[in-house]
């Protein structure tokens, strides 16, 4: 898996944990062990810029994603997943402080980009949470995700609740 993470925030992030979380997703998806993903982690003046050109939305937002190949995961156990380039997350770590310092269960900035990292890579494989069904999904596979990087850390403790919406 090539997984690039850019720091062009001036932040400090831990950029180990995205990396980490990312590949943990990826397989736990069973996305390609060869297709690529780029995490980009922007200020807050980047990401107010990207979010007014691709969404026309004032402001800063958390997280954005922008799908290249449009890979899905397999359906089936035994269907070989697709290769290819997945795309780009792009992270706005001072968006995130924020929402993890509001979050009904506060936590830290790079808790908050975690899980931003997860919800940017399943938009990126095709989830959505526009609907109430669709939420549900894509929020419960985004606890399942982060709650299993968790454990297999051996970190304790409640994790972040989702603070996308």
């Amino acid at each position: 898996m090539s997984i690039d993470v850019n720091n062009e925030s001036g932040a400090e992030v831990d950029e180990q944990a995205i990396l980490d979380i990312s590949r943990y997703a990826l397989a736990r998806m069973r996305i390609h062990p060869l297709s690529e993903l780029s995490v980009i982690v922007v200020d807050a003046d980047a990401m107010e810029q990207l979010h007014i050109q691709w969404m026309d939305l004032p402001g800063p937002t958390d997280v954005m994603s922008f799908p290249m190949d449009e890979l899905r995961p397999p359906v089936k156990d035994d269907e070989e997943p697709p290769q290819g380039l997945l795309g780009d997350i792009v992270l706005c770590p001072e968006v995130a402080e924020q929402q993890g310092k509001d979050a009904p269960t506060e936590h830290t900035m790079d808790e908050e980009l975690q899980l931003l990292t997860v919800h940017g890579l399943l938009h990126l494989l095709g989830y959505d949470h526009e609907e109430p069904d669709e939420k549900a999904e894509m929020f419960g596979l985004q606890a399942a995700i982060v709650d299993g990087w968790r454990a297999e850390k051996g970190m304790t403790g409640p994790s972040p609740a989702p603070t996308v919406s």
